[in-house]
C-alpha cells in the first residue's frame, strides 16, 4: 500500500477490532473519532536493555529509580508486558504492530527484509494530524527515520553511544553533526527532545525516544564519581533524564495533555543479569533468550487526569499492541489490507477494564512461543507451568495427564497453528543474531576471498613460470 492508498483508507469508516486470542486482521483502531480535539501527545520512552530487575518499583534489589517510580505512582504499572528478546525485532514490532515472521525482522541482522511498503506507526499518526519525532538509537532498521514517517529526527548509528571516544558524530534530519569533545550524547538527545516539544506544543505530537541507557559498553556518566559503580550510575542517569523530561512537560504546561509510556526494549543483558534481581530472586534468562528474563519488561504509563494513579495491572501486553493503542488514542485509522497483530489497551489507560488479550507471542531467530497467564508453549512443543514466573518456568511432561495442562497445550497449540509463523519470513539457518556478528561474518568472508584470490594468483604465476621454462 502506498501513501496515497493509505490516506484514502484513513478516510474510510472503522471496523471492529477482533477479540484477543484470534488473529487481529484489523483495519482500524477503536477509540476517539478522528475529529476529536482530545488527542494526547504521546511520548514512548524506549530504554535499552532494561529489565524488571533494573527498576525499583518492580522490586529491583540493587537499583533505585525514583523518577520512574513517580510515573508508576501517578499512573499504571503493567506487570506482564512482553518484547522480543533483542532490540531490533522489538523496535520493528512496535513500529509496525506486526509479529517478526510477517515483517522479516526476526534478528538484528535482518532489517533489510522489512518491506518499504510497511506502514509504520508514525505514518498512521501523521494522518491524524500529529507531528512525529524520533530521537536516539536507530541502527537495525534500514533507511532513515524519515522514510518510516518521522517528520524530524536525531539518530545515532549504534548502541551504547555516550561520548566522543565512542562516536564522533550523530545525524539530525539527514545532516551529520560532529559530537563535540566533552559532550554527553544523551544530554544532546534530551535537548533536541525539549526543542521538538516546544516547537510543536500547539499541536499533538508523537515522540519515539530511543534512549541509549543502559546498553553497553557501560561508561561513566556526567554524574559519576571516582570508583563508583558505573552500571548503577547509568541507571541513575537514565532515571534522571526521565525526570527531566517530565519537568519540561510541566514547564510547557503539557503534562496533563501527554501520555508518557516508559518501556524496556528487551530484558537485562547477560553480564548484569545476576545483579538485577527482584526481591532476592534472579529472573529466568536474560536478553537474547526465549525466557522470561529475555522478554518480560517494565512498562509504565502516566497521563495525569486520565490514567488511574498507583494502579498495577496483570493484563498481558506484547509489543504489537502499541500501534493500535496509539492509533486509538489519536483517532487514527490502521492500515487496510494488512494483518495488525496488536490489540489496543487504550481502554485500560483510561481506567476502564477493556478486553485484555488472552495470550502474547514472542519470536526470535526462527524460534517462538505463545504464553497465557499460567502456561507457555514454545516452537519445540515444550509446555511450561508459569505460575512462578518470571523466576521459574517449570517444564511439563509431554505425556502429562493433568487436565489443566492438557487443556492449555490444546489452546496454545491452536493459537500457534493459526499464526503459522513457520510459513512467514523466517531467517536462513545460518543467519546471525546481531548486526555485529553479521559484520564480523562479512569481514571474515572478505578475508577468505582475498586469501583465495592471492592463492589463485600465486598458482597462476607458478604455472606461467613453468610454461616459460619449458618453451
Amino acid at each position: 500500500m502506498d501513501r496515497r492508498d493509505f490516506l484514502k483508507a484513513a478516510a474510510l469508516s472503522a471496523a471492529a477490532l477482533a477479540v484477543p486470542g484470534r488473529l487481529f486482521a484489523a483495519d482500524t483502531a477503536g477509540g476517539e473519532a478522528p475529529g476529536s480535539t482530545d488527542k494526547p501527545n504521546i511520548i514512548l520512552v524506549f530504554s535499552d536493555d532494561v529489565g524488571l530487575g533494573n527498576i525499583s518499583c518492580y522490586g529491583a534489589d540493587n537499583f533505585k529509580t525514583p523518577r520512574i517510580d513517580e510515573l508508576a505512582k501517578g499512573g499504571i504499572r503493567f506487570d506482564t508486558c512482553y518484547s522480543t528478546p533483542l532490540c531490533g525485532p522489538s523496535r520493528c514490532e512496535i513500529l509496525t504492530g506486526r509479529y517478526p515472521f510477517r515483517t522479516g525482522m526476526t534478528t538484528n541482522a535482518t532489517g533489510a527484509m522489512v518491506s518499504r511498503d510497511e506502514i509504520m506507526m508514525p505514518k498512521a499518526l501523521k494522518s491524524a494530524g500529529y507531528a512525529t519525532g524520533m530521537v536516539g538509537k536507530w541502527s537495525q532498521l534500514t533507511l532513515e527515520p524519515s522514510d518510516w514517517g518521522f517528520d524530524e529526527y536525531l539518530r545515532f548509528p549504534a548502541s551504547g553511544r555516550y561520548w566522543r571516544e565512542q562516536a564522533t558524530s550523530y545525524t539530525v534530519n539527514g545532516a551529520t553533526r560532529d559530537l563535540p569533545a566533552g559532550k554527553y550524547l544523551p544530554d544532546i538527545m534530551h535537548d533536541w527532545l525539549v526543542d521538538f516539544m516546544t516547537k510543536h506544543k500547539d499541536q499533538p505530537f508523537y515522540v519515539h525516544y530511543a534512549m541509549s541507557h543502559i546498553h553497553g559498553p557501560i561508561v561513566r556518566t556526567p554524574d559519576s564519581k571516582p570508583g563508583s559503580d558505573l552500571y548503577a550510575d547509568n541507571i541513575a542517569y537514565m532515571d534522571k533524564l526521565v525526570g527531566k523530561l517530565v519537568d519540561e512537560l510541566d514547564k510547557l504546561k503539557l503534562r496533563e495533555k501527554t501520555l508518557v509510556l516508559f518501556v524496556g526494549d528487551n530484558g537485562t543483558a547477560q553480564a548484569k543479569a545476576d545483579v538485577s534481581t527482584v526481591r532476592g530472586r534472579r529472573l529466568s534468562g536474560q536478553k537474547g533468550t526465549m525466557l522470561e528474563g529475555g522478554s518480560r519488561v517494565p512498562m509504565i504509563a502516566s497521563w495525569p487526569g486520565t490514567t488511574p494513579a498507583g494502579k498495577s495491572l496483570p493484563d498481558l501486553v506484547d509489543f504489537s499492541d502499541f500501534f493500535p493503542t496509539f492509533c486509538a488514542l489519536a483517532g487514527a485509522k490502521l492500515p487496510e489490507k494488512v494483518t495488525i497483530d496488536g490489540h489496543s489497551f487504550a481502554d485500560q489507560l483510561k481506567g476502564k477494564k477493556g478486553s485484555p488479550r488472552e495470550w502474547i507471542y514472542v519470536e526470535l531467530n526462527g524460534k517462538w512461543y505463545v504464553r497465557e497467564k499460567s502456561y507457555k508453549l514454545n516452537s519445540q512443543g515444550e509446555l511450561f507451568d508459569m505460575k512462578d514466573a518470571p523466576f521459574v518456568e517449570k517444564p511439563i511432561a509431554s505425556d502429562s495427564t493433568d487436565a489443566d495442562a492438557v487443556a492449555a497445550r490444546k489452546r496454545l497449540q491452536a493459537v500457534l497453528d493459526k499464526l503459522d509463523p513457520a510459513s512467514g519470513k523466517q531467517p536462513k539457518a545460518d543467519t546471525p543474531l546481531t548486526l555485529r556478528q553479521a559484520n564480523k561474518n562479512k569481514a571474515a568472508n572478505k578475508r577468505r576471498k582475498k586469501r583465495r584470490r592471492l592463492r589463485l594468483s600465486s598458482a597462476t604465476q607458478i604455472r606461467d613460470t613453468d610454461r616459460a621454462g619449458g618453451t
